[in-house]
């Protein structure tokens, strides 16, 4: 029997680009996409599930429930942000997500997506590093099956991806020269997260070299 994935971030690079992966694997059966506006993606597996913001989930956990993993690929960037600003934003979000999506469906695994540089040890100069540490661990402490952090380097986007901005998709050609070593395709990253709920991971947290190992699983 096929996966069903809860998947937030589908209007972003990174989201377009696993959910791609998710419709194109035989292994996931639905992927209920959670955002405040619509993806544009019409699919058979697809369904969508407006909210207001992700403090506001008590209203639709009825439709949260009997999900194997959620893949969270939302987030902001800190330009021009303070630390408090980036913490209700990034911190304060995924936590209360995490916890309605645990209690909807108390069995699930969930995928968090940092990106490399992430401080785990929460005491680094970097403000968005110390705070995705931060969030990845409350994460690992909320009680799931199974949790993982994704902390991907640049990601060359797949083929039909509408999301990646002009200046990404200009720094493709210069990237993958550097690829091996900083970073992997969306398709990788899309299959890493795949896999980790068809066959797991040995460790929690995945930099890129991890992510291209399990792609390739």
């Amino acid at each position: 029997m096929g996966k069903k994935i809860i998947l937030t971030g589908a209007t972003g690079y990174v989201g377009e680009g696993v959910l791609l992966e998710c419709l194109a694997h035989p292994s996931i059966d639905a992927v209920l996409v959670v955002g405040r506006k619509a993806c544009g993606v019409v699919h058979p597996k697809v369904k969508e599930l407006l909210v207001k913001d992700f403090f506001s989930m008590e209203t639709v956990k009825d439709q949260l429930r009997g999900y194997d993993a959620c893949f969270f690929c939302a987030g902001t960037s800190s330009v021009g942000m303070n630390e408090a600003d980036y913490t209700r934003a990034t911190y304060d979000t995924t936590i209360a997500f995490a916890k309605a999506v645990l209690a909807a469906s108390p069995g699930m695994q969930f995928n968090y997506v940092s990106g490399a540089a992430t401080d785990g040890s929460e005491q680094g100069r970097v403000m968005w590093a110390r705070v995705k540490g931060r969030t990845e661990n409350e994460i690992g402490r909320l009680g799931f099956k199974q949790s993982y952090n994704f902390r991907p380097g640049f990601m060359k986007p797949s083929p039909g991806q509408h999301r990646p901005k002009t200046w990404q998709r200009m720094l493709v050609p210069i990237v993958a020269l550097l690829m091996p070593r900083l970073g992997s395709t969306m398709k990788e990253m899309g299959l890493a997260m795949i896999n980790s709920v068809l066959k797991g991971y040995p460790m929690r947290t995945l930099e890129v070299k991890d992510i291209k190992t399990l792609a390739q699983a």
